[in-house]
């Protein structure tokens, strides 16, 4: 168990702690089911929270298995917010970490945990407990979200905790412990990786894929299809942004348009599913210090990205932008290292946010076989000047400027050759 400002582990203090309740972030999986069992013989009494971030879990299964725990459990549909206040603040800000990853775990961390200390809170627990590993990322994201929050929570981290790590040296020790107890779980030893799902992705990790010389197996992704059975034709669809989020999509080869934000994000899910959008494979850096191997699906984000860098490029000034593509950066490394509610990350979403003013428009855009191919936009707030590019019209722009221009800048680059020559000899 770690307190805050203490960096030392404990163990779970049974006899001098009156208050032993504690809200565990609850999945329904292997893990999280042995560790409310475990905690519960620990001496605690035990409320399994499980958010819903479109990750399409059985609840009423997850009812009976909390139930036969001899937990509570208390479920909450934080799919709405869960795109309107992360996700679409992820579309603003173009985020990205690492060229590659679209934060589709770290968006909804945060998302989690706040509703996380809410429970707690509410149920007067002192503790919140979760299943992350004490390699992964997930460990830091929940905590410093936990701490932003609540400053007074204690955290148990049974991974952390040599008493339970000891105990259960693998998954094997799991699955041994859980057929003990009759804990019923909807997978085998036999499964070669672990999964974690919700609106926004997909990722696939651990197993038979740590080596990063695998291939992925036949038939492991879920949201997409393979690139060989994608559709034969493609769709046409335009999206409608409004300071910098989507707000409407229209599906031109279908005549469908949708507006509400969640029908929205889960059509362009649908859309980018069936033409293959949105699947990668990549190594990335974790914050906790290793390099780690991860199959990702992300179909309606991949969309958005493209769309979005668009009507921005669109309807921004060039030296604004800058400035706000270094935000972006920095909104990509704190949001993945988990410091979502941190000043500095309200700070950057507040200036991204304010750079979005403008960002109206709309995009035209073909899906077909794994490609999102932009074919037109356009925008009320645009900074785009036909007459001013044209080869045909000279508008207001005279050439002849262009000589002192380019002089301009030439100067820095003649000396630094001159010198450098004269240097040499």
């Amino acid at each position: 168990m770690y307190t805050n400002g203490d960096n030392a582990a404990k163990k779970p203090r049974l006899d001098d702690d009156s208050n032993k309740k504690v809200v565990l972030a609850y999945s329904g999986g292997l893990d999280t089911s042995c560790i409310a069992l475990w905690l519960k013989e620990q001496g605690y009494e035990v409320i399994a929270f499980m958010a819903n971030v479109g990750q399409e879990e059985d609840m009423e299964a997850a009812q009976k298995k909390v139930d036969a725990l001899g937990c509570k459990l208390i479920v909450t549909d934080l799919r709405k917010e869960f795109v309107e206040e992360f996700i679409w603040a992820s579309v603003q800000a173009n985020g990205i970490y690492e060229d590659r990853y679209m934060l589709g775990t770290s968006l909804a961390r945060p998302c989690i945990a706040r509703e996380l200390v809410k429970v707690a809170k509410e149920h007067g627990a002192k503790y919140i407990s979760h299943g992350a590993t004490g390699k992964g990322n997930d460990q830091i994201r929940f905590e410093l979200s936990a701490y932003s929050l609540y400053s007074s929570v204690e955290i148990i981290a049974p991974w952390r905790l040599p008493e339970f790590y000891n105990r259960f040296k693998g998954r094997s020790d799991l699955f041994e412990y859980a057929a003990a107890n009759n804990i019923s779980l909807p997978v085998t030893p036999k499964a070669p990786w672990s999964m974690d799902a919700n609106l926004m992705h997909i990722s696939y990790e651990s197993g038979i894929l740590e080596n990063p010389a695998t291939e992925p197996p036949s038939g492991i992704y879920q949201m997409t299809v393979d690139p060989e059975k994608t559709a034969e034709v493609k769709d046409e669809i335009v999206i409608s942004f409004k300071e910098g989020k989507p707000v409407k999509v229209v599906n031109k080869s279908a005549g469908k348009e949708v507006t509400d934000s969640l029908e929205l994000y889960s059509y362009l899910n649908e859309l980018g599913g069936k033409h293959c959008i949105g699947r990668i494979d990549i190594v990335e850096n974790r914050f906790i210090g290793m390099k780690s191997r991860g199959l990702y699906e992300t179909p309606a984000f991949t969309i958005l990205f493209h769309a979005h860098m668009d009507i921005e490029t669109f309807t921004m000034d060039k030296e604004l932008r800058a400035i706000k593509q270094y935000l972006s950066g920095r909104f990509a490394e704190q949001v993945y290292k988990g410091f979502w509610f941190s000043p500095e990350c309200v700070f950057t979403r507040k200036c991204i946010d304010d750079s979005q003013k403008h960002v109206e428009g709309e995009v035209t855009m073909d899906l077909f076989r794994g490609q999102v191919i932009i074919k037109a936009r356009s925008s009320p707030y645009s900074l785009y000047s036909e007459e001013l590019v044209s080869m045909d019209v000279q508008g207001n722009y005279n050439p002849v400027d262009a000589n002192g221009f380019i002089r301009c800048n030439a100067l820095r680059l003649q000396e630094y050759s001159r010198l450098r020559a004269k240097q040499a000899i």
